[in-house]
Order: C-alpha cells, then sequence, then structure tokens
C-alpha cells in the first residue's frame, strides 16, 4: 500500500511539475528588466468582443484614434501603440492605463481579466467588489526591444495559434519569435499566456473612420392605427406646433447671423470694386486703419477710431495686394496699425530698439497702446512669408504660440506685431547665457520648456483644421515668457497640410535652418509632421548639452578644424552609454552650467526621446503626441526629484534658477 501511494504521489508531483513548466515559459524574459531609464515604442494585440466598440478602446487603453490599427483579415485584432517603460521596483516592462468599471456584478479583478484577455499585470489581487463608474489603475504588459527589432509586440496566445501561424501573420521568422521568448521548442507554449513577437514596422493598416449617418426616420402609422379623429386633431396639432417652433427659431438665428455680420464688416474693412470688369488681376483690398483705441464689437479687439477736430473720422487707406486679402481673415481679423505708430513706437527703428534678426527680418521691441509688443519688420518683397504668417495665427490659437496682435504696411515694408516674450529666445538661454546677462536654466526649466515646445507643436499638427507644419523648428524660435514659458513664434515657413494622416506631404523647395533639417527633408523635399519631429529632436539636444545644433571641433598640427552635427555627436554618446547608471560618456557632453543638478534617468530618458525624434528614419519616429506623453511623465518625475531635495538644494536656493 506504502509503494502504491508513493508511486501515485510522484505521478501526482510530475503532473505537477508538468503544468508549472509551461506555465513559467510564458514569462518571457524581454518583461523583466533593470534600467528605470529605458523608454520605448511597443504594440499590443487585442481582439475586441462586439461591445467594445472603438470609443470603450480608446477608453481602456488611454490612447486616441491614431494608436490603433487593424489586422487586415477577419480575424478581428487591433494593435494599439503605447509608450513602454521599465517599471521601478517590479523589474518588468509595463504601460499604464485606466479601467472604468461598467457595472456593479463581480470582482474588478474579473472585469479586468474579461476585458483585457491576458494583457493586464496584477501585483496584487483585485478583491474587492466591482462598482459602476469607479475607474482603477491599470498596468498593462509591453516589451522593449534589445535593439535587433524596431519593436516588440504583447501578444495572447489562443487556441488556434502556434508559432508557425504568428510568423506567417506578422512577417517574422519563427527563430526570431523563439529568441526573444527564450523558447527552446516552437510547440513549447501556453494558451492564454502572453508571449512577444518581434516587428520591424508597424503592424496593421490604420483604423477606418466609419461615416456616422443619421438613421432614418420611423415609418408614418398606417390608417389602423389611429383611433379616432380626436387624437388625430391632437397629432395634427402638435405637429403643427413643433414646426412653427423649429420655423421661428431658424428666422431668429438667421437675423442673428446677418447681424453679427453687419457688425463685424462695419467694423473694419472696405473693399473697392474694380474700376474696370474683367481686371480682376489689378483688384486690391483696401482696410482701414484707425487710429485711437476704441472698441469693436467684432473681434472683441481694440482698434482706433480718432475723430479729427471738425468732426470727420480721419481714416488712412493702404493698399494691400490681393494676395493678402480677404481669404487670410477667413477664422479672425487682426488689429490693423499705422505706419507712424509703428516708427513712433520703435523710436524710428532706433538700434536701441532692435531685438535681433530672424530669417526674413528684423524685430524691434515697442509699446503700443500701453502694451509691450515685438514688432517684426520686413520688406515688401516678402509677401509670401507675411502671408503665411498671418494665414496660420489669425486662424490658430494657442497658449504655447506666439500670438499675432496686427499688422501695418508702407510703401516698401511689411510689418507684423506679436505679443511680447519678455525673456527673449531660448537659444539665448542655452548658448554662453552668463555672457548675454541670463542665469542659466535649472534642469526643472528645461523640461517645462521643451513640454510647453512640444505641445505648441502638437497643436499644430494634430488638432486645428486644416493641420500645418511649421519647417523651421530651432531653439531662436522658441520664445520665453516672464515666467520662462515656451512660446513657438516664426510661422513664416510654415506649411498646410492636406489629408490629415503621419503619411501626408508637401513638396517644396526645402527651407529651413541647417542642422535642424531632416535627411528625407533635404533628398526629397518631403515636408512632414516628422521633419518637425526631427528638428524638435535636435532642440532636445541643444537642452541637455547647451552646445549648438552644429558645432565646429578644434583643430591641431594633425587634422583641420570641421563642422560636426550635434546628432551625430550624441548619438555617439548614447552608444557608449547603455542606460542611466552608466552614462558617463553622456555626461561628458551635458551641459557643464547644470553643475549636476539633475535626476540622471531623466536625463537619460530625455536623451532617449531625443534621439528617437531624431532618427534617420522618420517612420520610426514618435509623433508630438507621443512625445507630449513622454515628457509630460519626465516632468512629473523631475518635480518629484526636486522635491527630494528639500530647500537645502541650489534649486530651490535659486542661485540655478531660470524661472
Amino acid at each position: 500500500m506504502d509503494h502504491i501511494q508513493s508511486t501515485f504521489l510522484a505521478i501526482l508531483c510530475l503532473s505537477t511539475i508538468f503544468k508549472i513548466v509551461p506555465f513559467c515559459s510564458s514569462y518571457p524574459t524581454p518583461s523583466n528588466c533593470t534600467d528605470t531609464g529605458r523608454l520605448c515604442t511597443s504594440f499590443l494585440a487585442f481582439k475586441p468582443t462586439p461591445e467594445q466598440t472603438l470609443p470603450v478602446i480608446l477608453s481602456m487603453f488611454d490612447v486616441l484614434p491614431n494608436d490603433i490599427t487593424v489586422e487586415g483579415n477577419s480575424r478581428g485584432y487591433v494593435f494599439i501603440r503605447k509608450n513602454c517603460s521599465c517599471a521601478s521596483g517590479m523589474n518588468k516592462y509595463l504601460t499604464n492605463t485606466t479601467f472604468t468599471v461598467r457595472k456593479n456584478n463581480g470582482s474588478v479583478y474579473n472585469m479586468v481579466v474579461d476585458a483585457y484577455d491576458g494583457l493586464a499585470y496584477f501585483p496584487t489581487n483585485f478583491t474587492r467588489e466591482a462598482k459602476k463608474g469607479a475607474v482603477v489603475s491599470l498596468k498593462l504588459i509591453c516589451g522593449c526591444s534589445s535593439g535587433l527589432w524596431n519593436y516588440l509586440m504583447s501578444y495572447v496566445m489562443t487556441d488556434d495559434d502556434t508559432v508557425g501561424s504568428l510568423s506567417s501573420r506578422f512577417g517574422v521568422s519563427m527563430d526570431n519569435i523563439e529568441t526573444v521568448n527564450g523558447i527552446a521548442n516552437p510547440d513549447n507554449f501556453t494558451v492564454g499566456s502572453l508571449y512577444y513577437v518581434p516587428l520591424n514596422s508597424v503592424p496593421g493598416d490604420p483604423y477606418p473612420v466609419e461615416n456616422h449617418t443619421v438613421p432614418a426616420p420611423a415609418p408614418a402609422p398606417s390608417v389602423a392605427d389611429i383611433t379616432g379623429v380626436e387624437e388625430n386633431h391632437k397629432s395634427h396639432a402638435i405637429y403643427w406646433w413643433i414646426i412653427g417652433g423649429l420655423g421661428a427659431g431658424l428666422l431668429l438665428v438667421a437675423v442673428i447671423l446677418a447681424f453679427v455680420s453687419w457688425r463685424s464688416s462695419s467694423c473694419f474693412s472696405r473693399t473697392e470694386r474694380s474700376q474696370t470688369a474683367g481686371s480682376n488681376e489689378n483688384i486690391s483690398h483696401k482696410f482701414q486703419i484707425l487710429r485711437n483705441t476704441s472698441f469693436c464689437c467684432a473681434s472683441g479687439r481694440y482698434i482706433g477710431d480718432r475723430q479729427e477736430p471738425n468732426g470727420v473720422s480721419s481714416e488712412q487707406q493702404v493698399n494691400i495686394p490681393k494676395v493678402i486679402g480677404i481669404d487670410v481673415f477667413d477664422m479672425e481679423k487682426p488689429l490693423v496699425f499705422a505706419y507712424e505708430d509703428i516708427l513712433s513706437s520703435t523710436d524710428g527703428f532706433s538700434d536701441s530698439s532692435l531685438l535681433g534678426h530672424g530669417t526674413y527680418g528684423s524685430v524691434y521691441y515697442a509699446i503700443l497702446r500701453n502694451q509691450e509688443v515685438a514688432i517684426k519688420r520686413m520688406t515688401a518683397t516678402k509677401t509670401k512669408e507675411f502671408t503665411a504668417e498671418m494665414k496660420v495665427l489669425c486662424k490658430v490659437h494657442h497658449l504655447n504660440l506666439v500670438e499675432l496682435i496686427g499688422y501695418a504696411v508702407s510703401n516698401d515694408e511689411l510689418f507684423l506685431v506679436y505679443e511680447y516674450a519678455q525673456k527673449g529666445s531660448l537659444k539665448s538661454h542655452l548658448h554662453d547665457p552668463q555672457n548675454k546677462g541670463h542665469t542659466p536654466l535649472s534642469w526643472i526649466t528645461r523640461v517645462q520648456i521643451a513640454l510647453d515646445a512640444a505641445r505648441g507643436l502638437e497643436y499644430i499638427h494634430e488638432h486645428t483644421k486644416p493641420h500645418y507644419v511649421h519647417r523651421d523648428i530651432k531653439t531662436s524660435n522658441i520664445l520665453l515668457d516672464d515666467s520662462f514659458r515656451a512660446k513657438i513664434s516664426d510661422f513664416g515657413l510654415s506649411k498646410l497640410m492636406g489629408i490629415p494622416n503621419d503619411g501626408e506631404a508637401s513638396q517644396t523647395r526645402v527651407v529651413g535652418t541647417y542642422g535642424y533639417v531632416a535627411p528625407e527633408y533635404l533628398r526629397d523635399g518631403l515636408a512632414t509632421k516628422k521633419t518637425d519631429v526631427y528638428a524638435f529632436g535636435v532642440v532636445l539636444l541643444e537642452m541637455l548639452t547647451g552646445k549648438e545644433a552644429v558645432t565646429r571641433t578644434e583643430g591641431n598640427v594633425m587634422k583641420t578644424a570641421e563642422r560636426r552635427s550635434l546628432v551625430s555627436i550624441m548619438l555617439a554618446a548614447l552608444r557608449n552609454s547603455p542606460d542611466s547608471t552608466s552614462m558617463t560618456s553622456l555626461k561628458d557632453q551635458l551641459d557643464p552650467s547644470l553643475m549636476d543638478l539633475y535626476p540622471s534617468d531623466c536625463v537619460f530618458k530625455v536623451a532617449i526621446l531625443a534621439k528617437q525624434c531624431s532618427d534617420d528614419d522618420p517612420i520610426l519616429r514618435p509623433d508630438m503626441k507621443q512625445v507630449v506623453i513622454t515628457l509630460s511623465q519626465i516632468m512629473l518625475s523631475s518635480v518629484e526629484w526636486e522635491a527630494t531635495l528639500a530647500g537645502s538644494s541650489q534649486v530651490f536656493s535659486g542661485i540655478v534658477q531660470g524661472r
């Protein structure tokens, strides 16, 4: 009997071991990590149920529609792009999200398991009861490649999956799948466990945007449904009351719109009709220049309207080229200033008022109507650039974009009037700041400036209609207000983008500044949103190092001085800095004015982000939405780091200010 019991126990133990071994193998090695500074783009493969519509998926994974692609077959999978990082204290590659409980029955744990189908990671068991409307913070399992592949995709195995089927579906060899998951035998996998699929390109196709049509009206009731003449009369009476009410409402709206339109036109411009019919090319639009401050109802801005002694309003008519005409102001009309006001406010464009020289003109400090402003002075030959800035800034308004106040013209010059940035350009605070009278920027201020600029750039890329690409992002075009908050300026080279997708491009002559121009733009002349991302990556590197986008190496007897891009210098430093704990080469390149007052993990993350932004392949560059998310996370970590320094640190004492 003892022998039988021993044999039974041995068989039971062996069966238990065989069950455990494949389960253990379901935790692939790429999910483990030690470098908390590691950050990458990853993908999660997810098969939604019919109830998990697009809005539900966006909420479940905290993503936007552009982050989702679909598999081009009947399998029903979607692929979700997420930023992946090494979670501190957990030593696993994880990404954050939130889950909204949609019903009261059951436990949160079971709901999360059912919803995410193996993608969620549970450091502790969610045993509490579900409460409808509650929001639960979650971590999802993701992965970062060691460098052999561009991406890793988290995939939960199903009954129909094999290593061979994954290989054919995603165009990757079985050997690579086995290598990245540490599988010696392709049959050695567990259904329901998570594995990684190595990828060199973004999986799937863009998510189809469905055209939501208004549902057809319900059919009219039949005669049999009408029970009596009285009810019929009542229903008709209600019907006509509704029609009458709608008609009256529409009439009221039309009257209001007509009144607003009349007031708007009376407050601003008059156009003269052509003296000769058919001579359209000679038509010019004339805008009133009104001189003293009085409130105009149409725009909410102040314009001038001075009464001469004889009681006649003084109006100066200025001929504006047709290209700068009505279509520029289809969203909002800026102020129109008199040339005499521009001249007097800049003290006749004196050197003492000169702030600097831009790509297409000089910029002067002025006070117009008790407000500090910056005035860009351009020659009349720069009509194209003048018009480009007007078109963008009359339509686009954002905290992190310089605001256009108005404009003026003379016979041979054009002027744009902007809000004044008290602290000047970011460039002046990075390159030899003390000789320019500036205090070096602290680490926390640099991150905030980078985040501000990223938000401004994301806004024109993603949230305006139409979208725009700036084409001249650089530190001299990022201005700082009195609180060191950043604003993007100089939209003279901005380009309208057509169809809003990642592949949109505008072919034109190459413009921009050497050192910031993306390789594909220099090669093909195709300006895309990823062109701006490349330039922003260079800006990040400048903020890390304090060096200019192109530097001149020191020569010696054997070697002459040469110009090197900052991107190439920093790529070499990053190759010798594998993580935030071994970044000696990277530290050698950091701005000495930081005086080692920075969190190493955050510095490393910014450097990696800059590297991703300045990748030679535009497909591998993140979009600005991803950049904003990453910088927001870095900002939070930097604030936490600063808080640990307490009041004794130089950051708090103000020796390193910049804010």
